[in-house]
């Protein structure tokens, strides 16, 4: 009896290590994490990411005009399916809407979702450490329009 038991938390140890050492498939993207504010608009535009755990990242932001907040958004990056990884924007009360990972790589990541109205294109890029550069894209009235989200890194504590 006591081999078994014994052979049954052996098993039980080895499988509860092999789930611990799955990569969580957000890891890639936890240069995000940390706190970004918003180039040339008002204190207290900022876009704020946790860190990569669980298969999620969370994140937040914030633009700020004549001292009122006047946009803001709530965001998921996680994966949806086993491989497949989601952008989950629910921007100032609207409906969420999802962007699927169309490709990625060490400083740029790029989500869509064609049959969303605007945009279609979620994409993050790096420029250094210190530099992000957010865009959204796609076609409105059939022409393509792309807005830029220029942002420096910044203490998360002076947001």
């Amino acid at each position: 009896m006591r081999l078994k038991t014994l052979l049954s938390c052996v098993l039980l140890g080895a499988a509860s290590g092999v789930l611990a050492a799955t990569p969580d498939p957000t890891a890639k993207l936890g240069w995000l994490q940390g706190c970004w504010a918003a180039t040339g608009a008002e204190a207290g535009s900022v876009e704020h990411w946790s860190s990569a755990a669980g298969g999620t990242m969370m994140g937040m932001s914030r633009t700020v005009k004549g001292g009122k907040t006047v946009e803001y958004e709530f965001v998921q990056i996680r994966e949806v399916e086993p491989g497949v990884l989601a952008y989950i924007a629910q921007p100032s009360g609207q409906p969420q809407a999802t962007f699927k990972l169309l490709r990625q790589s060490d400083t740029e990541f790029v989500f869509e979702n064609l049959a969303h109205d605007f945009p279609q294109r979620v994409i993050y890029r790096r420029e250094g450490e210190k530099a992000l550069r957010a865009r959204i894209e796609g076609m409105r009235k059939g022409v393509l329009k792309g807005v830029d989200f220029p942002m420096q890194r910044v203490s998360c504590e002076a947001t």
